[in-house]
């Protein structure tokens, strides 16, 4: 039977606590300024886009009874 010792209960070491603005500024982020911001070209056209949302909807209601 294994039995803990000291060292196996020990934390592991604690990280230095950073501000937000080091947090960011390690990760190289930028502020959202707009909506757009967000934007991703997911779909390369409309059509794409509702037959996705045709698919998406006909799975959702797939089963309901």
């Amino acid at each position: 039977m294994w039995t803990p010792t000291p060292e196996d209960l020990s934390s592991p070491p604690l990280r230095p606590r950073l501000s937000v603005e080091e947090l960011l500024a390690a990760k190289n982020t930028q502020p959202i300024r707009s909506l757009d911001d967000l934007a991703a070209d997911t779909f390369q056209s409309d059509e794409e886009l509702e037959e996705f949302l045709a698919f998406t909807y006909a799975e959702r209601h797939r089963d309901v009874a």
